[in-house]
């Protein structure tokens, strides 16, 4: 990573991939109306960092439940590894909504990008950091991160954000540990087990499968309000529904029908348990261990709202996390009411 040759490669792919974005902009455009004749009513296509992933849990469930067939939407899934490669979809037009950390929302702000939150899944950020097996003596906590190699999902991700927070906060430089992009599931756990990283952020259902095969332990859990206030100093809003507030406010009825969708879900999480959750979900997402995937989701839990709702001081410790080591952000002023919106979760909920 510190070789100006994978400096270059990353760019180049980088660009390759906002090509190809950009180039799926008119057609994304066009699937905006409502369909003709098909009854499946207005299609809207969302992007979210990692479908499989327990911490946007909401979007999957919403399509299986039938809620956003229930409002008249006809909406397509489509997944990427990572949180920002879910913003890169969104800012490019490829999507109208992206399901992502809302951390994004501030950092693309400064980048002059009106991006808002329209439904906030979570109060607690979800990840854990896990430390290898092999590490786990020489890794106590942040502050042993100085020389280690720390996987995040990919750079300029959450997961990197909040790696960076953790070790600024207890003492070391953001140039002192080498974080690597090995994404999540199996790329992760190898990366653990071949120790090409130390230690980790990531979630479920990874961090109940790292812990199953002992090939890694909990350094923080973040899956709860409680783990959130005392790893980060308050309720952190992560995953969320994102969208442009251009595209938000010239498309209010079908934002509101989406919010509807997904504040039935978190509700209908609320009352029921992790096994009735997990035997919602597609098959091939418990990976042949159904009693893992629901221990997984039993732990992730916590993290969810009940309504959609931005909890009250979360946005400041977003932003006090990323003022802590992301230049660009620290040096700017954030208006953070432009950062979400609560209109339509409101509605929802009367």
């Amino acid at each position: 990573m510190r070789k100006s040759a994978r400096y270059t490669t990353l760019a180049a792919a980088g660009l390759l991939a906002l090509s190809s974005l950009t180039a799926c902009a008119n057609d994304a455009a066009s699937t905006t109306s409502t369909s003709k004749g098909d009854g499946k009513g207005t299609k809207v296509k969302i992007m979210v960092g990692g479908l499989d992933k327990v911490i946007y849990l909401p979007a999957m469930l919403s399509q299986r439940l039938g809620y956003f067939d229930a409002e008249g939407l006809d909406v397509e899934l489509l997944s990427e590894p990572a949180g920002v490669q879910a913003e890169t979809a969104l800012v490019s037009g490829q999507v109208q909504g992206a399901v992502g950390f809302y951390d994004h929302t501030l950092d693309l702000q400064t980048k002059d990008k009106a991006v808002e939150s329209v439904v906030q899944f979570s109060h607690a950020p979800g990840e854990v950091e896990i430390v290898s097996s092999k590490a786990a003596g020489d890794i106590k906590s942040p502050k042993d991160f100085k020389g280690k190699k720390l996987g995040i999902t990919s750079l300029g991700s959450s997961t990197d954000f909040l790696t960076k927070y953790l070790a600024v906060k207890n003492g070391v430089n953001v140039s002192d540990f080498t974080p690597v992009a090995v994404g999540a599931g199996p790329t992760f756990i190898a990366a653990l087990q071949k120790g090409a990283i130390d230690g980790g952020m990531t979630t479920d259902p990874t961090v109940a499968t790292v812990l199953d095969k002992k090939a890694g332990k909990v350094l923080l859990d973040m899956r709860t309000p409680e783990g959130s206030q005392e790893a980060l100093g308050g309720p952190y809003p992560s995953s969320s529904l994102y969208m442009q507030t251009d595209w938000v406010n010239s498309h209010k009825d079908t934002v509101q029908k989406l919010a509807n969708a997904f504040v039935k879900t978190l509700k209908w999480m609320s009352t029921h348990s992790s096994t009735q959750i997990a035997d919602k979900m597609p098959a091939d997402y418990s990976q042949g261990n159904k009693i893992l995937y629901a221990a997984a989701i039993e732990s992730t839990l916590p993290m969810f709202t009940k309504d959609g709702v931005m909890p009250k001081a979360g946005p400041e410790t977003v932003e006090k996390v990323l003022k802590a080591f992301n230049p660009n952000i620290k040096n700017a002023k954030i208006d953070l009411s432009k950062t979400f919106t609560t209109e339509f979760v409101e509605k929802a909920a009367g």
